[in-house]
């Protein structure tokens, strides 16, 4: 009897020890050593650090931002997720600690005469004289708990894992923030040039429409053709066209920037001349090491990876055996005026029991493989992150630095070509130019001013990109 005794004890011990074996976790490469400097910076210094309100200039730009922080309803759903993160965190805190519930039941019940519990009734006495009573009541009040121990730190490591993705929601909302703080700003400036632009259309139109009468008037006097006239009409009509074409998307982005304000159509209050007014921001770009801590892309990463590590601790601890103790404290009696009789009417039990996995292994392997997957990914995102990071840095400081030289040239080839306008426009009133220089001069004049303008604000939208990619716009 004895041996049967030992046998069936050893085969628990494999079984149990079979049934606590982890499968082996999946490796990945090494994270890529991220270099040490930019190619244009070899400083600390980093553009990231200001304040947004510092950053920019234009008081008209800093408040539709300000405005937009308070209402924009991204910012306002990311608060709802940090919300959810953190209800996530106080459940996860909650099972660490015994569950207690309180309760009252009441039942009837009449068994069977000719049946043990019967009989034994029918014989029993509660009081001297006063047997129990055929149609049994059964009043019960108590407390119940139940707890299960975190011997081996699961319940921790999910807390942890919980509250790691609710640091991850709070860089989240910075990201939304640092996204939302660029896309105002570049619609702005996109704003800012359409005036500019509109600007210049309506004086081309001006001047061609008094050209226009010049040439009508020679054509009177048989110096030019009604083909010169016509040609003057049609440029007005084009530019005209490009002006209503103009005054569209000055609508369009108005309403953008309403939207992204959270509110109805309504006029953008700027100063366009501040476009070209304003000397972009000197850039210090600081070394690719600060990223990791100034994008928030980058820091929510890095928060994801280490939740998923957390994730898959926890999955492996679910191989693992655990204690779950219970216990039930209260009165119970058949008849009110009992209930509260103690300690006769007193009922109490404490049980522990340690349960491992044995019949359900395969879907917690399938649950242990799933994080281990999810680690792995958390892994490559947090590896593109960084370098997505580093390559939107290097891009846009290559692209401020042609962008100044291409101001630079753009502004040489405007001044001689207003030169070239005006000389032809005294040649033409002399017959010493024809009306298709003039036009030709004209058209290259108004698409060179044009072109200038484009030059300055994409220059203002790198240096908003930039200062997006380096991670600032949420302080």
């Amino acid at each position: 009897m004895s041996k049967k005794i030992n046998y069936i004890i050893l085969l628990f011990i494999v079984v149990f020890y079979w049934s606590c074996k982890i499968p082996a976790v999946m490796q990945v490469a090494p994270l890529q050593t991220i270099p040490s400097t930019f190619s244009t910076s070899t400083d600390g210094a980093n553009s990231a650090d200001v304040n947004w309100k510092v950053y920019f200039h234009d008081p008209y730009l800093v408040a539709l931002i300000d405005t937009a922080l308070k209402n924009n309803l991204d910012v306002l759903t990311t608060l709802q997720d940090i919300e959810i993160a953190q209800n996530k965190v106080r459940f996860r805190n909650g099972l660490l600690f015994p569950s207690v519930t309180a309760g009252a039941g009441l039942s009837v019940e009449k068994v069977g005469r000719y049946t043990s519990q019967g009989a034994g009734d029918a014989s029993a006495e509660i009081t001297p004289g006063k047997t129990v009573p055929e149609h049994l009541t059964n009043l019960t009040l108590g407390l119940e708990a139940s707890w299960e121990v975190d011997i081996w730190g699961k319940l921790r490591n999910s807390k942890k894992a919980a509250f790691t993705k609710y640091l991850s929601s709070l860089e989240g909302k910075h990201f939304v923030v640092t996204n939302l703080v660029a896309e105002i700003a570049n619609s702005y400036y996109q704003l800012l040039a359409l005036d500019n632009n509109l600007d210049i259309i309506r004086e081309t139109i001006g001047l061609l429409q008094s050209q226009l009468e010049v040439v009508k008037i020679q054509k009177e006097a048989s110096v030019v053709t009604e083909l010169a006239v016509k040609q003057f009409e049609a440029q007005v009509y084009n530019s005209q066209h490009y002006e209503f074409e103009t005054l569209q998307a000055i609508t369009e982005t108005e309403n953008k920037i309403n939207f992204l304000l959270s509110r109805y159509p309504q006029q953008i209050l700027r100063d366009k001349t501040t476009l070209t007014a304003e000397v972009p921001n000197q850039i210090k770009a600081g070394i690719p090491s600060q990223l990791l801590k100034n994008r928030p892309d980058i820091k929510q990463a890095e928060l994801e990876l280490l939740a998923a590590k957390l994730d898959l601790k926890t999955a492996e601890l679910e191989f693992y055996p655990s204690l779950n103790i219970t216990s039930t404290l209260g009165v119970q009696a058949f008849k009110p005026s009992f209930l509260f009789t103690l300690p006769e009417s007193m009922l109490y039990s404490l049980a522990g029991g340690l349960m491992g996995p044995i019949i359900n292994r395969n879907g917690i392997i399938a649950e242990f493989k799933t994080a281990n997957a999810v680690q792995i990914q958390a892994m490559y995102s947090y590896q593109k992150t960084i370098l997505n990071g580093f390559v939107e840095v290097t891009n846009e400081l290559s692209n401020i630095s042609n962008l100044e030289k291409m101001y630079l040239l753009k502004s040489k080839e405007a001044t001689v070509l207003r030169n070239a306008v005006d000389i032809s426009n005294e040649l033409f009133k002399y017959a010493r130019a024809n009306y298709l220089e003039v036009l030709t001069t004209q058209r290259d004049a108004l698409s060179t001013k044009l072109e200038l303008v484009e030059t300055r604000k994409r220059q203002s939208i790198a240096v908003t990109s930039i200062y997006r990619a380096l991670g600032g716009g949420w302080r």
